[in-house]
């Protein structure tokens, strides 16, 4: 169902497990709005027609944050994020065997590697989140009765996942640097895909019985997700 009021457009899913209405703005500033069964379309606009002050809001303040993302300075003790924790980055001279590494929880960069650090962080990234996506995508495969022909890590804009043909997975490279739990979750919704193409209600319930707190997960992403931006 799709709820029109004024110049909002908002999705609306029914969950059993939802006593509340509740409104989210996603990382890409669309609107989400979960309801328990049976609510009528009148209450839901006339929900959403209290809200329009809180929206405007927080639509405006996500269009300021991304005009005003710091991005990182590939700079001595800057901190870099994997797996939701930040990690200092240490610039070495000499040789190691990559030009970024991970060790004892700081990442060294070599100093005559700092103008293409960028794509050196984007690429560590990349190479660990393929590894430890997929792990959590064998984890949860045989739960959800579903068999991945395989996985890729690139940049998917604002989406955080996606399925392709032939039963493969797609992951944003970011999604390495979102907490496990949360990594977790995009991995498991782009999983029940493979079985619903659709944010249809079968879908929801799928994700919910492989992972009965998703919607504080999913809520959490949708809050925070836009931290992880400033690369």
């Amino acid at each position: 169902m799709i709820l029109t009021v004024d110049d909002l457009i908002i999705p609306v899913r029914e969950s059993a497990r939802r006593k509340s209405l509740q409104l989210t703005v996603e990382r890409d500033s669309s609107l989400c709005l979960t309801v328990p069964p049976g609510i009528g379309s009148e209450l839901l606009e006339a929900f959403v027609r209290s809200k329009q002050p809180w929206i405007y809001k927080k639509l405006a303040e996500k269009a300021l944050m991304q005009k005003t993302i710091r991005h990182k300075q590939f700079v001595q003790g800057e901190g870099f994020l994997y797996l939701g924790r930040h990690h200092r980055l240490h610039l070495v001279e000499g040789k190691q065997d990559a030009p970024l590494k991970l060790i004892n929880g700081r990442f060294h960069l070599l100093r005559d590697a700092q103008p293409e650090a960028r794509q050196h962080f984007i690429r560590w990234y990349s190479q660990r989140g393929k590894a430890w996506l997929w792990q959590r995508a064998q984890d949860f495969a045989n739960r959800l009765e579903v068999n991945p022909a395989g996985l890729q890590v690139q940049e998917l804009g604002y989406r955080w996942g996606s399925c392709g043909k032939g039963n493969r997975l797609y992951f944003h490279w970011k999604t390495i640097l979102l907490p496990a739990r949360i990594a977790e979750y995009v991995v498991v919704h782009e999983l029940v895909h493979l079985h619903e193409p659709n944010h249809s209600a079968e879908f929801w319930l799928r994700l919910e019985r492989a992972m009965p707190d998703y919607e504080e997960r999913k809520q959490w992403l949708a809050e925070h997700g836009m931290d992880v931006e400033g690369l």
